[in-house]
């Protein structure tokens, strides 16, 4: 399907019909039993952006139609994004947060309406790896999306955010190469963020990919690694995903068949 966002995007809904739903242990019906069709609302691919792809395409404005809750970047990879109760912000190279107008635009993003089909608590998480662990193990299905919001205290976290950059704009590996990281200690604050299917590598981030702001709303970035001392997992599984896609030439331009997955992993970590 084809419509008009903003003049600049087409758009086209890829709904995920998997016969799996029914085997999943929490969530995803409503008060009268019927199935609840979560949907994740994406702007462009990573692929693009990892090869540089940093024009602003979708308003916040925009993005808040389609999703309370999200992460993403901004015109000219300029910092972080962490959609969180229908407020964006923008978490730029200096670590700090800052509150975003709705003009501003997006280059990339993922938001959706969340709505937890799981809560578990979360008492000594000792690492990054150890938290994926412990999700890895509520997650039937893993062949749909998943959102996630973890509130609590963090005895360590460690971010990263990016500097705005201009055109000629860089592969996003290059930008990564001396990203500016930032490091807190016995802070509270929440993770939201995606698990994505392995199957749309190319098109978003396969398995984890979470952002981090504190409760004052003051500081945050990509999470690179963090240590919980106590938190609450909350869990919404999606089903349907729709996605934006550039309608200009430079886009146009770019190799999006190219296997980007050696260039993603070097960004994520």
């Amino acid at each position: 399907m084809v419509r008009k966002v903003n003049k600049l995007v087409t758009t086209f809904a890829v709904i995920l019909l998997l016969g799996l739903v029914g085997c999943l242990d929490f969530g995803l019906k409503d008060a009268q039993g019927a199935v609840v069709e979560d949907s994740i609302y994406q702007v462009s691919t990573i692929n693009a952006l990892l090869q540089g792809f940093y024009d602003g395409e979708v308003s916040c404005q925009e993005l808040k139609r389609h999703g309370d809750l999200g992460i993403g970047t901004f015109a000219g990879l300029d910092g972080e994004m962490v959609v969180i109760n229908s407020q964006v912000f923008q978490v730029k190279a200096d670590g700090k947060a800052y509150p975003v107008e709705d003009k501003v635009k997006t280059p990339f993003a993922a938001v959706t309406f969340f709505q937890a089909d799981l809560k578990k608590d979360l008492h000594n998480v000792g690492s990054y790896e150890e938290l994926q662990n412990q999700i890895n193990q509520l997650l039937p299905n893993k062949n749909i999306f998943y959102a996630f919001r973890i509130d609590g205290k963090f005895s360590y976290v460690k971010t990263r955010s990016v500097p705005k950059q201009s055109k000629p704009y860089p592969p996003l590996v290059e930008v990564t190469k001396n990203q500016p990281t930032f490091e807190f200690n016995n802070v509270q604050g929440t993770l939201v963020g995606f698990w994505c299917p392995e199957y749309v590598n190319g098109i978003n981030v396969p398995a984890y990919h979470l952002h981090f702001i504190t409760n004052d709303r003051k500081y945050g970035g990509h999470l690179l690694e963090c240590r919980i001392e106590q938190g609450k997992l909350l869990i919404d599984a999606s089903t349907n995903f729709e996605m934006v896609l550039p309608a200009n030439s430079d886009f146009g331009r770019i190799d999006l068949g190219k296997d980007s997955k050696k260039d993603l992993e070097k960004v994520e970590k």
